[in-house]
């Protein structure tokens, strides 16, 4: 039992600097070749971004995969699939593209849900790639998804420090998106959950892995 606490414990301080891996980035002296060859890269990363945010539609699936070793920690606690570390649902408001995502850590001061654009979200100084995917929904179900998503950001529900899938009140970064899509869509998707003993979690691999989700696009920034 002792142990098995002792896990829980590591698995709550992981998740809870790795929902806060995309932020600003590190400073880090670097020579002329390759500091020219880190600015191709991030050129071309930003080229795919914007190849990717053409094709999002409100309601999708969200996912990044940060670079930094907490996120690097969270992915390996997803039971069938290690490539994401973080999620939001999109939005399109006014012709601007926002994700919506729960966040903690640092970088996230008041610990509220958080409405970033898509480039801020998708942005590869901290963050390796990331994924679109698409569930099966009507109009109805997304504009009722929305409904909830804007909801719970208006509502300022801060982010879930125990990571209690019972509690609503607050909420960790799979745990928002998984809440807003049981809620919003009225029970139409059903999605497996993740154990670590007796400890109930939602991973990111269980949202991009349900059933009715399809992915749209994956990229890595190289």
């Amino acid at each position: 039992m002792r142990q098995l606490k002792g896990c829980l414990i590591f698995l709550c301080t992981i998740i809870l600097y790795a929902c806060s891996d995309s932020s600003g980035h590190s400073n880090i002296e670097t020579s002329s070749a390759d500091s020219l060859k880190e600015q191709q890269k991030i050129q071309r990363a930003f080229i795919a971004i914007d190849s990717v945010k053409k094709m999002v539609q409100t309601g999708d699936l969200v996912v990044r995969t940060g670079n930094d070793f907490t996120s690097e920690s969270l992915r390996s606690l997803n039971q069938r699939d290690r490539t994401y570390s973080h999620c939001g649902i999109a939005s399109w408001e006014h012709d601007t593209l926002f994700v919506y995502h729960a966040l903690g850590g640092d970088f996230n001061p008041d610990q509220k849900i958080r409405r970033d654009n898509f480039e801020l979200f998708a942005e590869p100084y901290s963050n390796r790639g990331i994924g679109l995917y698409r569930y099966q929904l009507d109009a109805a179900d997304i504009d009722s998804l929305m409904i909830t998503v804007r909801q719970l950001y208006h509502i300022g529900i801060m982010f879930d420090m125990k990571f209690d899938l019972q509690s609503n009140d607050r909420m960790y970064c799979a745990e928002f998106v998984y809440k807003s899509l049981v809620m919003g869509c009225n029970g139409k998707l059903r999605f497996t959950t993740s154990q670590l003993g007796d400890f109930t979690f939602v991973g990111v691999d269980d949202l991009f892995l349900q059933p009715l989700c399809r992915l749209q696009k994956k990229i890595l920034y190289q």
